[in-house]
């Protein structure tokens, strides 16, 4: 008999295989020699209380062999001969997942990536952490697998009704992530995980026959009869394919800027933008755990069986909404922009979480009213506004990507920071009233945000807390429309925006599935 149980631990009990059989026995009511074993469907923690729980859903086997979990298997055919190509413009999640949804339908996926593999990104990533300098086709945001490969690898998503989640989730298991993504509340691969992952997917592609071009920079198309005949490359090459799926990410500046100059529509989009808040690990972990300060080595400190305690939150400042964006735990704070003369900042986690730092983006909701300033540049116009924030960060900082920075409460009550605590930042960070660096609207919303959050979890607002400038890069500010049906511009019969540069996505896994969506359909399959 198989019986599908939800059982309630502590993490210790959660932890010991024989604990959680005592426990499915106790709930099935029968003999604990009768369970042969058990697949866990869910796994999620409760820290409200002063007791942590975890929370396990999963199927039971009673008096019969246990099987373990089937996972899902995936067939890519050969298509080095195939009569179909599309042109993927974009190595990141939705460009990757398209060239593998391709591949199963018997279509030929050619990817052009500006960036470079993700080997060969580790040394530009060194560069701008070091020495300050960005190269704009290799950084956090371009090359191989895109923004998430190096910015924490997280997996949680809210867009169930995109396409199949654990269909994506399935696929980064077959490329080698841990099974226990496929049952978490929160899945997480971690940064220094996911590019052997990629590096899979890579190999699958070209095995199958799919081509992929490094450092290979889309620079225009050659239009005829509202399609595209052919896209231009910065080295001068012209490459056709029957269609093209433009999956760029939020940081193609350029692609935008190129499409305005075509004529191709493109719209602006509200963003969200801020700052990047940091805590000791141990100070967040009191907070969510209910532990005792940490002030003395005695002091109660969290269950090792618990991971680094996350927060997520939400307030409402006037009307407008600040949020944390890409929570940190045990995390880095990591340099991200892609042009000289920007400071823009992210973060992200190794698969352990064990660094001595929490830290997360606290952003402002910003719209077309917010960016009137910059309103002659029509559908560029958030892109400006974001774009101005960033270089005057970079000022602020005085160069080689040093941040400017403030302690919380300082921050918080128009206070200069006379000193900054250890930030995890490795290009540095300088101390600079950041009211001089962001637009007044912000910088009174983040105010009073942080101030209503330290009256909800206690222990939050603190100096032992350093804000950095700039989390601007959340989402696109510009989105390219499509028809909803076919997913096609409404312009260019052939072209297919695709992921967060366009707009219809906010992450890994959605990106994924949406890139995967946008595959299924040139496939002629009208659903996953």
């Amino acid at each position: 008999m198989q019986q599908t149980l939800v059982i309630k631990l502590k993490p210790a009990e959660a932890a010991d295989e024989s604990t959680v059989k005592r426990y499915i026995a106790a709930s099935a009511a029968v003999p604990e020699t009768a369970i042969s074993g058990y697949t866990i469907t869910r796994q999620s923690l409760d820290a409200r209380g002063k007791q942590a729980w975890v929370q396990l859903s999963l199927l039971a086997y009673i008096n019969e062999p246990y099987i373990p979990r089937q996972l899902q298997s995936f067939q890519y055919r050969d298509v080095q001969k195939a009569a179909k190509t599309v042109l993927v413009i974009g190595a990141g999640p939705a460009g990757l997942f398209a060239a593998l949804r391709l591949i199963e339908a018997g279509i030929r996926p050619l990817i052009l990536e500006r960036g470079k593999d993700v080997q060969a990104r580790r040394r530009d990533l060194a560069a701008m952490n070091r020495e300050g300098i960005v190269n704009p086709d290799s950084n956090y945001c371009f090359g191989e697998g895109g923004a998430g490969t190096y910015s924490d690898g997280k997996l949680y998503t809210r867009s169930s009704k995109r396409g199949d989640i654990g269909r994506i989730l399935s696929l980064f298991v077959h490329f080698g992530a841990e099974e226990k993504i496929l049952y978490e509340a929160h899945p997480h691969i971690g940064t220094n995980k996911l590019p052997h992952i990629i590096s899979a997917m890579r190999r699958q592609i070209i095995a199958s026959g799919g081509l992929i071009y490094f450092e290979k920079k889309l620079t225009g198309f050659i239009l005829e009869k509202n399609k595209i005949r052919a896209v231009k490359t910065a080295d001068g090459d012209q490459i056709n394919g029957d269609a093209v799926i433009l999956a760029t990410g939020h940081s193609a500046r350029d692609i935008f800027e190129m499409l305005q100059q075509q004529q191709i529509l493109i719209e602006a989009k509200p963003f969200a933008l801020g700052v990047r808040v940091e805590h000791p690990q141990e100070l967040i972990d009191g907070c969510q755990y209910h532990l005792a300060p940490v002030v003395h080595a005695a002091a109660m400190k969290r269950d090792p069986l618990l991971p680094p305690a996350a927060y997520s939150w939400v307030n409402q400042v006037n009307g407008k909404g600040v949020f944390s964006f890409c929570m940190c735990p045990g995390g880095i704070i990591a340099p991200a922009a892609t042009a000289p003369g920007e400071i823009v900042v992210n973060g992200w986690s190794p698969s352990k979480r064990n660094n001595p730092y929490a830290n997360s983006g606290i952003v402002v909701s910003v719209e077309e009213k917010d960016w009137q300033i910059f309103r002659q540049h029509g559908p560029l116009a958030a892109m400006y506004f974001q774009q101005l924030v960033e270089q005057q960060a970079f000022e602020a900082g005085g160069g080689k990507l040093i941040a400017p920075a403030q302690r919380l409460v300082d921050f918080c009550e128009n206070k200069s920071s006379a000193s900054l605590p250890d930030c995890s930042y490795i290009p540095g960070i300088k101390a600079t009233p950041l009211k001089k660096v962001l637009p007044a609207f912000i910088h009174q919303h983040l105010q009073e945000g942080f101030r209503m959050q330290g009256k909800k979890m206690k222990g939050y607002y603190t100096n032992e807390a350093v804000v950095v400038a700039t989390e601007s890069r959340t989402s696109s500010p510009v989105r390219i429309p499509r028809d909803l049906q076919s997913l096609a511009h409404p312009q260019i019969s052939n072209l297919y925006p695709c992921g967060e540069g366009a707009g219809y996505a906010g992450g890994i896994v959605s990106a994924a599935m949406d890139g995967e969506r946008v595959a299924a359909i040139l496939s002629g399959i009208t659903s996953l």
